[in-house]
């Protein structure tokens, strides 16, 4: 059995944190004292709060008063005031270094997320998935037009990947993503279509052409191949998990090294995302899979 029990955690400080950040502060911003290119300070108190717990991520898991203030935007005595009231509140604890962390009542808040009961009913599949092919197995919902991987399972030999739980990739670039856009509204195609597309590789999709003709491979075949975009040493095998009116709300993948013959991981992967849609409701998952049919 693998052991993913600290998994919840990690998914606290890396997904649901910069989504609250995001949805929050997008519209509170303004420049600080009207110069260009000065820091922006929010206008609100919950943008403040907010903007103060955004600094925190995974390449700046502890932040001082100072480095806040400054990384924030706000004054000293603002963030100091602020900050006291996080610790008290639980968002965040102070080391005995003066270092602030993430608090565990973020993490509270977090178990309530739709995403971690995702994650609960999958896990029995993910880690059979894992059992059967020892590589990368993940689960990633979307938001917007980035796939947020929610859970992760990986061997010690197994192919290095980029991803982490919480980490996000362009649904364009990845086989998860792909998987969950090509049965997405139309709306959303639309606005994947006729957006950026960063390049990672020489053979990642970036244009709209290549990107409608992969999408509707997806749907005709039920299942997405990802073959080197985001790493050329990797491919990716996807497929959609419907939820309990059959829309799709999530994809289970598998990244092997490029070189692997992908033939017998496409049953296993299907397999795997029509448990957890059953699992979560789904009625077509109760009937027989046909080639390009809902799983």
């Amino acid at each position: 059995m693998v052991d993913v029990s600290s998994s919840a955690l990690v998914f606290v400080a890396g997904d649901v944190l910069p989504v609250i950040v995001r949805h929050c502060t997008s519209a509170v911003f303004h420049s600080a004292e009207g110069h260009p290119g000065s820091v922006t300070t929010p206008k609100s108190v919950t943008g403040r709060l907010f903007s103060l717990l955004s600094v925190f991520s995974e390449q700046r898991p502890s932040a001082t008063l100072t480095e806040l203030s400054r990384s924030a935007g706000l004054a000293l005595s603002t963030t100091h005031r602020l900050v006291n009231e996080l610790v008290e509140w639980g968002a965040l604890d102070r080391d005995e270094e003066g270092r602030y962390h993430v608090g565990l009542r973020l993490f509270e808040l977090a178990a309530l997320s739709p995403g971690l009961g995702l994650r609960e009913r999958a896990l029995p599949f993910l880690e059979d998935l894992y059992e059967v092919t020892h590589q990368n197995v993940q689960l990633a919902v979307r938001d917007g037009l980035e796939a947020v991987y929610v859970e992760r399972i990986s061997a010690h030999n197994a192919v290095n990947v980029v991803t982490r739980i919480g980490s996000r990739l362009p649904v364009h670039a990845s086989g998860v993503g792909l998987a969950m856009l090509a049965f997405a509204a139309p709306e959303v195609q639309e606005l994947a279509l006729h957006s950026p597309m960063r390049r990672f590789t020489p053979k990642t999709i970036t244009t709209p052409a290549a990107l409608r003709e992969m999408l509707a491979r997806v749907r005709r075949d039920g299942y997405a191949i990802s073959d080197g975009q985001i790493e050329l040493i990797t491919l990716s095998v996807a497929a959609p998990i419907r939820g309990e009116d059959d829309a799709v709300v999530a994809a289970v993948s598998i990244v092997v090294p490029q070189d692997v013959d992908v033939a017998g991981l496409v049953p296993a992967v299907r397999t795997a995302a029509r448990g957890i849609s059953r699992a979560l409701g789904a009625p077509s998952a109760v009937r027989s899979p046909s080639r390009g049919a809902p799983l």
